[in-house]
């Protein structure tokens, strides 16, 4: 009996962990949205930095 319980605490952990991002994110949006855009567009950016990068890599190994 406790190894099942061993063994559904890990899902447990990641389904409070995943529901309370989710409600962070909501609360964040709702309550900074000025916040929550910059935070947006600086991910965006970072990931078009990143695809640069792997463009340049690429252009430049094949190029």
């Amino acid at each position: 009996m406790q190894s099942q319980t061993r063994r559904g605490l890990p899902k447990m952990v990641k389904k409070v962990l995943t529901w309370g991002g989710i409600a962070f994110l909501i609360f964040f949006v709702a309550y900074r949205p000025q916040s929550a855009a910059e935070v947006v567009k600086s991910i965006g950016g970072a990931l078009m930095d990143i695809a640069g990068g792997f463009g340049d890599f690429f252009a430049s190994l094949f190029g």
